[in-house]
């Protein structure tokens, strides 16, 4: 190993994570649409454990899915990688299947995300493990974030959508009918996509896929000006490490579902802690974070999964926080000769 792989490990597994959710969406893409969301995540989940069984690194799941609805899943504290002597360690955050329901339905907006920061001998982990199933999110781009460092008001996740869609407005130098807001079409929502209408920007609807979503604000390209919703916690710290490569922002406050949960939550936390609003910087810290993801199904992130005769064509997203560097790779895969590793069966298989 060269000396800068020692000293900046990233530039060496990055790829290995691409390889991952390539892996895991070329596994998964023979399940889209046949309405076997468990058999997709456990495809996913099996390509992934695959890559990993092969790799030279001590990564900790520290974000996993999976538990919330007794789906198959890649779960908190367990161990990827060979975890050899010396190998680099990390934490890692995942979704298998960003979107299993949409997947399931043949729908947009499911991907395979991965993130993961270097973890330093001694400290603690660099992820936020939030103990709520759901969070209260509000996501948005570079522009309003630069915005606000130079005197703009910020912005506040119990504003109402009037006073946030104007600030948003006047940091991207344009009107309120031309912003475009997206969100999760759920019951839970009515009253901010009502608010939204009211104010006459655009709603982009989603059924699932909120990673996707969150990220979005910060492409240049996809469309989106705000994203807003309450969805899963963990993927609320996957788009976290996105966004710190992009230099987007988040706010962030954990949302139980019921007295439960809440109460439960209060055991581990205090309420000051549980009702406290967080950052990017709050939910992954330091300067190490890798995001990357590859389409399954179609979203504004990422072209899904495309079979052509005997070849798949990927495309995925690899970022790094420390450098900012935005990939998009586009792989062509010849189907007559790829294998993919996969653990269930401890060898090359053919998709």
């Amino acid at each position: 190993m060269s000396s800068l792989s020692l000293s900046d490990p990233e530039r060496t597994i990055e790829f290995e994570f691409v390889r991952a959710t390539e892996n895991a969406a070329l596994n998964v893409i023979h399940w889209l649409g046949r309405g076997e969301k468990e058999a997709a995540d456990a495809a996913a989940c099996d390509a992934i454990y695959g890559v990993f069984d092969l790799v030279d690194i001590a990564g900790e799941v520290v974000i996993g899915e999976g538990i919330k609805d007794n789906a198959p899943g890649i779960f908190l504290g367990e161990q990827l990688g060979t975890w050899r002597v010396g190998s680099p360690r990390f934490d890692i955050a995942l979704d298998p299947v960003d979107g299993t329901s949409n997947t399931a339905n043949g729908l947009p907006n499911a991907i395979s995300v991965m993130a993961a920061s270097e973890r330093t001998q001694g400290e603690g982990h660099a992820m936020k493990n939030l103990p709520t199933f759901y969070s209260t999110k509000m996501a948005y781009g570079p522009e309003v974030v630069k915005a606000i460092a130079g005197g703009m008001e910020p912005l506040q996740i119990d504003d109402p959508m009037d006073i946030t869609l104007k600030r948003i407005a006047k940091a991207l130098g344009k009107r309120v009918p031309e912003l475009v807001v997206m969100t999760l079409n759920r019951p839970r929502h009515a009253d901010v996509i009502k608010q939204v209408r009211q104010c006459g920007a655009a709603l982009r609807l989603i059924t699932d896929g909120d990673i996707t979503a969150a990220v979005s604000p910060s492409l240049v390209d996809s469309g989106v000006d705000l994203y807003w919703g309450i969805g899963g916690s963990p993927e609320g710290i996957l788009t976290a490490a996105a966004l710190k490569a992009l230099g987007g922002e988040m706010l962030l406050r954990m949302w139980p579902r019921d007295a439960e949960e809440r109460a439960s939550v209060l055991k581990e936390m205090s309420e000051e802690d549980l009702t406290r609003v967080y950052t990017v910087d709050d939910l992954v810290n330091g300067k190490s974070a890798i995001f990357c993801a590859t389409g399954i199904s179609d979203s504004s992130l990422l072209p899904g999964v495309r079979l052509i005769g005997k070849k798949a064509i990927t495309n995925s997203i690899l970022m790094r926080a420390r450098s900012r560097t935005v990939r998009y790779i586009r792989a062509v895969h010849d189907l007559e000769n790829k294998t993919i590793h996969l653990r269930s069966v401890q060898r090359e298989a053919n998709i």
